[in-house]
């Protein structure tokens, strides 16, 4: 039966229903507990504009969305580009009056899924759920899970490109998984560049392809390189930033497809990065221990929090340490109001000769060593807590960051 068996019965935590008509959610809501266990059901009252639909999907866990059509032909074809446009993975499922040849084929062109007539029995129902998961058998997560790992700098030249591919080579190192690095960088992803590695295609064909991406799609869209698999950013960066603002979908096929996967972001701003992170299991926030970095560290955690992104999956990662230059950890700590979890020193000839190899660092220098530690701290061993020296001269510290 379905609601024994359905992956997207078992997975979808929250179902959307748009409709200015209270009959629709009403006559639904049975075919939901029947079908779909567990699920919770949110409706929008009317048409809601695309502001309001990135406020509701904030919140996440929404794989489903049933939208009354028939109500308003022309608005609810405008609820469906939005919905596209922000979350390109989610299935929308057209409630019509009538089954009328035209107006199904226009849903269907606008981005819908599938359609029901309504009111629709229980069986129509299952069909429909059934119909959409041969569609897009990788909408609901079944099987095992990935972990996910954000890559995000404090502001840029922090060196987080560098730590998230050599986070993805020692993640490959010491385990038997399988690992991506996703460069998702819509502006200045410079994976390609680190790596020596190039592509035809990009995160973006992934994102056009998101209703039907499957296994012989994104082995085509992937380049394999020194044991990982690279997703690599468009080469036309004004174009791609226009284009993208939910990252969802990969990240949900990635998940899947993955043990482990390294995401390479921008920054903390906007709906494309809020995406990324909401996504992830951790993101690891790059800074250094100079103070214009350490501030943008504060602005971005603030931010993250102001956009419901939990505080205690963001992990606070200081690149290129220098006990000569900047702040030590201890104060760093007290400043942000938030505990180091990795410190990288500061190895720049290793840098440079790993650039111009296109290889990741060597393990036996002194930043391969700390990323080592990093990647056992996440995904292997866990290390003994690092011994705190004494807090002192840190008066005043707050007054450079200003209020938290």
């Amino acid at each position: 039966m379905f609601n024994n068996g359905s992956k997207l019965a078992k997975d979808a935590s929250r179902v959307l229903v748009v409709s200015p008509s209270r009959r629709i959610p009403s006559d639904l809501a049975p075919l939901f507990s029947q079908n779909l266990p567990g699920t919770k059901v949110v409706e929008v009252s009317g048409f809601p504009d695309r502001r309001q639909l990135s406020e509701v999907l904030a919140k996440g866990g929404l794989d489903l969305c049933f939208l009354d059509v028939h109500s308003d032909n022309e608005r609810a074809m405008q609820v469906i580009a939005d919905l596209i446009g922000l979350a390109p993975a989610i299935q929308i499922v057209a409630l019509l009056a009538t089954n009328d040849p035209d107006q199904i084929l226009q849903c269907l062109r606008q981005g819908a899924a599938d359609f029901l007539v309504h009111p629709c029995s229980a069986e129509e129902f299952v069909a429909c759920i059934d119909r959409m998961e041969k569609l897009n058998p990788n909408s609901a997560s079944g099987g095992s899970r990935g972990r996910v790992y954000c890559v995000m700098p404090a502001k840029g030249a922090c060196g987080s490109s560098t730590i998230a591919c050599n986070l993805a080579h020692q993640a490959k190192r010491i385990s038997s998984g399988r690992v991506l690095l996703a460069d998702l960088d819509p502006l200045a992803g410079t994976i390609s560049f680190l790596l020596k590695v190039k592509s035809t295609f990009s995160f973006l064909d992934a994102l056009v392809h998101a209703s039907t991406l499957d296994n012989d799609i994104w082995k085509g869209l992937v380049t394999p390189s020194q044991g990982i698999d690279i997703l690599l950013p468009p080469e036309s960066p004004i174009a791609a930033a226009q284009e993208v603002s939910d990252a969802s979908a990969i990240i949900d096929f990635a998940r899947r497809a993955y043990d482990h996967v390294i995401l390479d972001t921008s920054g903390g701003y906007g709906d494309w990065s809020l995406s990324i992170a909401r996504k992830s299991d951790e993101i690891l926030l790059v800074t250094t221990n100079e103070l214009p970095s350490l501030q943008a560290a504060q602005r971005v955690l603030a931010y993250l929090e102001q956009h419901h992104v939990k505080r205690t999956k963001v992990k606070l990662v200081v690149n290129r340490f220098n006990r000569d230059v900047g702040l030590s950890q201890d104060m760093i700590e007290m400043a942000l109001r938030s505990e180091v979890y990795q410190i990288i020193p500061s190895d720049y000839e290793s840098l440079q000769r790993s650039l111009l190899e296109g290889k990741p660092v060597q393990s036996s220098t002194t930043f391969g060593k700390s990323l080592i530690a990093l990647a056992e701290n996440l995904i292997g061993k866990e290390q003994t807590p690092k011994k705190k020296s004494g807090s002192s001269g840190i008066s005043g510290l707050f007054s450079l960051f200003g209020k938290k």
